[in-house]
């Protein structure tokens, strides 16, 4: 099973490596088919090509039918889909025998707590995997025909591979160190392709923004780790769940909110969201993978992974729930006034994500698990498909959209599954997760806080684990509000796309084959998962729960449908008046960090770039001036002229001769 395991992890880092040392040769090797080169698609800020191009649309169908033609795009579906194979055995193997299996390569001696290069095998870790390895092959799928003619292609697939592994490696690791060392890998991973198309200032920006966003959440997180490891003596996470009874309740306090920090990074939340939203620069299939699969679940799956120590600081759950109402809340508010369809997708990004936090805050741990599994599926469909459709219009932009659904049939029937997944529609699969968490929430409210003893039991042996009845009931009121927005913005995105008549100057077809059926085959993960959950009790459909959310979706969607009725051409964002501005901009937030951190800070280093040249530079040149003035007498001896010193010889000589006959 840990050799299965470990062969997952290797197999996309040995496509990162194939593909980076062999990738440039393959490219010019098989790009010289017939028919020469194929011409290069221009850009749109959003990473999309623009239509409609005929000889790139020529090229992308002759690229489907010869796929060597894009250089190293064996390398790197190949690895990936037998990692996929494997991991579903993986899956299989946990699901027939429950239980944790662990193995360990290596011990590093420290000389204080010894850290273990090893894997754990359970099954959060088992189901999560195969989500990483699925959605990872769809966006190396698509990619073939998306970045076929993208001169950089070698090295993008060989940085999703990178990312990949690096996030399995988070995924299976059995230490906690080792787990770190996978969640910077990813860091890493993203900037270089949220800026793949580093010659536009806004991939550039935003990949440079998500790096320093991240890191500054990572500080945290690092920190989190040392103090849990040492408080409990070992890094191995299955040592740690076992001893986090025993270990001060000051110390798990302060390292799950350590964690925390690390987790509002990693997976976009209020305070150390703003990165995601600049994010969508890059392409989009790189927007797919981070959005459902890698990077941002990265955060939530941390916190079910080591759940008994947030349940053992029930001050750290308050503070999640409360950072997760106004992450959910906000975030959704914001898609719904986005007039970018990608934007619109990573606010419901953080949203969703926020969803699980509030979860997990409630005690709602299978529904949060299976809420990030049905989201992996149904948001890379939902990039995917946006990714198709921006091809079709060639525009991130809603206003530009509609009527799509006669000439994109593929793509219509794909993103609707995905939208109803997100809307929490019955019987697709967010309904299924979403039901699970409101059910928690609801259950936590009524009884003053208290989580559900299901969760509980995973406490370490903790009779009861309580957070304030009024964050409980915050957080409860928040999903139920976020159920209904959420709702709205997935009826606004679906009707402005696919219905009314087209608003733009195209003509609208059907993406390639390659890109249309690869986001399709993800629509029957997001329609289905939710049944395999109902094998759980805490998983299956609470009936009050069900129909308030059920009734909140129905509410929402049709408030917007309304709206839109009333006038199809015009964007129904605007019965949102004034406050739309408000929402479209994100609350301001990003302005007020530029306002209170990033001009601080660019005053402090020019002062400190002042100072440097006007001071350290001034004496350090003033320096070498005076020493340059003083040293001037002291050359004129040594001037390079033969006849000068052979005359200064000569009188030396005269006057040494002189002294001795004088003196003596």
């Amino acid at each position: 099973m840990i050799a299965l395991a470990s062969a997952v992890i290797l197999l996309p880092f040995a496509a990162a490596f194939a593909g980076m040392l062999l990738g440039p040769r393959l490219t010019r090797l098989l790009r010289a088919g017939p028919g020469g080169p194929v011409p290069e698609p221009a850009t749109v800020p959003g990473g999309g090509p623009t239509v409609p191009e005929p000889e790139w649309r020529a090229a992308a169908e002759t690229a489907e039918h010869h796929p060597l033609r894009n250089g190293p795009a064996l390398i790197a579906c190949v690895p990936v889909a037998v990692a996929t194979l494997l991991a579903a055995i993986v899956a299989f193997a946990v699901w027939r025998d429950p239980g944790a299996r662990t193995g360990t390569l290596t011990m590093i001696p420290t000389g204080t707590v010894e850290i273990a290069v090893g894997l754990q095998v359970d099954g959060l870790a088992a189901v999560v995997g195969l989500m990483v390895c699925c959605v990872a092959l769809a966006v190396q799928l698509y990619s073939i025909a998306y970045m076929s003619k993208d001169p950089r292609y070698s090295s993008y697939a060989a940085f999703i591979s990178l990312f990949t592994a690096a996030m399995l490696l988070v995924v299976y690791a059995g230490d906690l160190l080792l787990l770190y060392v996978g969640w910077e890998v990813m860091g890493v991973c993203s900037y270089f392709l949220i800026g793949h198309h580093w010659e536009e200032r806004a991939d550039s920006r935003a990949a440079v923004k998500a790096f320093l966003v991240t890191r500054l959440g990572d500080v945290g997180f690092l920190l989190g780790i040392i103090v849990l490891g040492i408080g409990a003596g070992t890094f191995s996470v299955e040592g740690v769940l076992g001893r986090v009874a025993a270990m001060p309740d000051a110390t798990v306090t302060a390292a799950a909110l350590l964690l925390l920090a690390g987790v509002a990074g990693k997976s976009a939340q209020f305070p150390l969201h703003t990165w995601l939203p600049d994010a969508m620069a890059g392409p989009t299939p790189i927007s797919a993978l981070i959005h459902a699969a890698t990077m941002v679940a990265a955060g939530v799956y941390v916190v079910a992974r080591l759940y008994p120590v947030f349940l053992a600081a029930p001050a750290a759950l308050a503070v999640l729930g409360l950072l997760a109402v106004v992450s959910m809340v906000g975030a959704a508010l914001a898609a719904l006034a986005q007039d970018d369809l990608k934007r619109v997708l990573a606010y419901s990004t953080i949203s969703q994500l926020a969803v699980m936090a509030a979860g997990l805050a409630v005690g709602a741990r299978s529904g949060a698990v299976l809420h990030l599994l049905a989201h992996g599926a149904f948001k890379a469909l939902l990039f995917l498909a946006a990714g198709c459709v921006i091809l079709a219009a060639g525009s991130n932009l809603l206003r530009d959209y509609g009527g799509l659904r006669q000439t994109m049939p593929i793509t219509f029937w794909s993103m609707t599954v995905g939208l109803a997944a997100l809307a929490g529609v019955p019987p697709a699969s967010g309904w299924f997760s979403k039901d699970a968490i409101i059910g928690a929430a609801q259950h936590t409210a009524l009884h003053g806080g208290e989580l559900d003893p299901v969760a509980v039991a995973l406490g370490a042996g903790r009779p009861a684990v309580h957070i304030p009845g009024a964050v409980a009931w915050i957080v409860y009121l928040g999903l139920v509000l976020t159920v209904a927005l959420t709702a709205a913005y997935a009826t606004r995105t679906w009707l402005m796309t696919f219905f009314g008549e087209p608003r733009g100057a195209y003509e609208a077809r059907e993406a390639p084959a390659l890109m249309s059926w690869t986001a399709a085959a993800l629509a029957v993960p997001a329609a289905l998962l939710g049944f395999f959950g109902l094998g759980a009790p805490e998983l299956r459909p609470h009936v009050g729960a069900a129909l308030l959310s059920l009734l909140l979706a129905a509410a929402g969607g049709a408030a917007a449908f309304l709206v839109w009725n009333k006038d199809p051409a015009l964007d129904p964002a605007r019965a949102l008046g004034p406050a739309r501005t408000l929402f479209a901009r994100a609350f301001y937030v990003d302005e007020l960090y530029a306002f209170a951190v990033v001009r601080p800070l660019r005053a402090l280093a020019g002062r400190v770039a002042a100072f440097d040249t006007r001071g350290i530079d001034a004496l350090v040149v003033g320096i070498a001036r005076g020493t340059g003035r003083l040293s001037g007498p002291l050359r004129i001896p040594q001037n390079g002229n033969p006849q000068a010193y052979l005359t200064g010889l000569l009188a030396g000589v005269v006057v040494i001769t002189a002294g001795v006959v004088i003196f003596l």
